[in-house]
């Protein structure tokens, strides 16, 4: 374990060469399977049937959202997964095809951003089922600093050994298993305890539409879009990317929203604006067994929060290639540690849809310039080379970025979050409502800004190829 730990910090986010060690697709499926065992995705179930502060389908609509969705995003989290694996550079690395290497500080900002945030709350969600369970169940003391400082020094572990040694010496040997024994009893207790028939019976809200539930399923898996070739980059082929990620994301996607739906429909879930985890963790727990149960997911849960810490520095490795990505990893942890004891969960929706906003738009860029304008071949020097192929003017692509930011525009409008500066961040921050309704909320947000932005890329790029006025200029 420690030698592949060694060879993978040694890569950076140089092109991994072929004598390093493989994922294949067994490998690349049980790592994406076990980061899709999640508290976090339970909760975006809960949202999508009717709640207190916001409209929701009927349980048997919801379900067929939840396919739905997970189809469509575990699609497109497959398509960028296969542009790495033929690459073999990460994502924020790849972006500097279709961005420009300047470009491509961007969308690292955003997922610095985005990382930080889920890395806090994946600690944050860890902490409190570790509080419930001692408190709760066993009627001990109240440790949550303790806990949120045990489960970040567990994440900076993982994140030190790297997605391989994660995968071969911890996932497959232990937690993946775990974690299905776990899914099928916890399924089996629901549809013991409660009338499946009656629950679907019960009606929805007439003012979530269909395809506003899509996004936000689509949301979570196109949240690891930003990442996906962080690990891709080292599966033994295009085809163990595809299809290991696609899979193995897509079946405890569907099942763990599947879940939190059902739950939220029997009544089981209360709502709490401020820790909307902890009623679905006291619900698991009243189960036959629920504490083990609780106990079990608690640390299959640790490796989301390595995901996000460990791409993390890969992607401030794309402004500092030089950095030790051990130290990066370091520091990032302390930042994760002070920011899960001094925030809470709040406005969690909203979080979403502005991640879906920002990436599905940015993966249409990728995936016109890829298979369309470059024909699925990048030359994989000219990403490291300043005034090579993708210098672009000054180092960005305008006409690339434009476009995404049409595409991003074009998911606000019609999905339904706030385009006003004020109302939106009042929604992220929790003074203001959630809204769900956009100017065509039935649409949503997705599909049409993913096609919008693949095809005015892949047409404004093109004759920008062909233009004989197209200059590339020393970044």
């Amino acid at each position: 374990m420690a030698a592949l730990s060694e060879q993978i910090r040694e890569v950076g986010i140089n092109p991994v060469p072929e004598s390093h060690p493989r994922m294949s697709g067994w490998d690349t499926g049980v790592l994406w399977g076990s980061l899709g065992v999640s508290f976090l995705v339970m909760v975006v179930g809960i949202f999508l049937v009717p709640g207190p502060l916001w409209s929701g389908l009927s349980l048997g609509v919801a379900l067929l959202a939840i396919l739905v969705g997970a189809i469509v995003g575990n699609l497109l989290l497959a398509i960028g997964a296969s542009i790495g694996a033929d690459v073999r550079v990460p994502t924020m690395v790849l972006l500097r095809a279709p961005l420009g290497i300047r470009g491509s500080y961007i969308p690292t900002a955003l997922n610095v951003a985005q990382l930080l945030g889920w890395a806090a709350l994946e600690v944050i969600v860890m902490a409190q089922a570790a509080e419930v369970l001692v408190t709760q169940v066993l009627g001990g003391p109240s440790l949550y600093g303790l806990w949120v400082a045990l489960f970040t020094a567990l994440t900076l572990a993982m994140a030190l050994a790297g997605p391989i040694a994660v995968t071969k010496q911890y996932l497959e040997r232990f937690a993946v298993w775990a974690a299905l024994a776990t899914i099928v009893w916890l399924t089996v207790a629901v549809l013991v305890t409660y009338d499946l028939g009656a629950l679907l019976a019960r009606p929805g809200s007439p003012d979530m539409s269909f395809l506003r539930a899509v996004d936000l399923v689509v949301a979570l898996p196109i949240s690891w879009f930003p990442l996906v070739a962080d690990y891709s980059r080292f599966a033994r082929d295009r085809r163990a990317a595809f299809w290991g990620t696609g899979i193995g994301y897509f079946i405890p996607n569907v099942w763990f929203y599947a879940l939190g739906a059902t739950l939220a429909v029997a009544g089981s879930v209360a709502f709490d604006p401020v820790q909307p985890v902890v009623p679905l963790l006291r619900a698991i727990a009243l189960f036959t067994a629920g504490w083990l149960a609780l106990l079990i997911l608690l640390f299959v849960e640790t490796d989301e929060a390595f995901a996000n810490v460990y791409s993390t520095a890969v992607s401030i490795q794309n402004w500092f290639p030089r950095a030790s990505q051990r130290w990066l990893i370091a520091g990032i942890a302390v930042v994760v540690l002070v920011v899960a004891l001094n925030v809470t969960l709040t406005q969690y929706e909203s979080f979403l849809l502005l991640i879906g906003a920002f990436f599905v738009p940015l993966l249409g860029v990728l995936a016109a310039d890829y298979f369309v304008l470059h024909r699925q071949r990048y030359e994989t020097a000219e990403l490291y080379r300043a005034g090579g192929r993708y210098g672009y003017l000054g180092g960005f692509n305008v006409e690339a970025i434009a476009v995404w930011l049409v595409g991003f525009v074009t998911y606000l409008w019609l999905g339904g979050l706030p385009t006003n500066s004020g109302e939106l961040i009042g929604q992220l921050v929790g003074t203001g409502p959630v809204q769900i309704g956009g100017v065509a909320s039935w649409l949503g947000g997705t599909l049409p800004s993913f096609v919008v932005v693949f095809v005015l890329h892949a047409a404004l790029g093109r004759l920008l190829l062909r233009s004989p006025t197209a200059v590339r200029t020393e970044a």
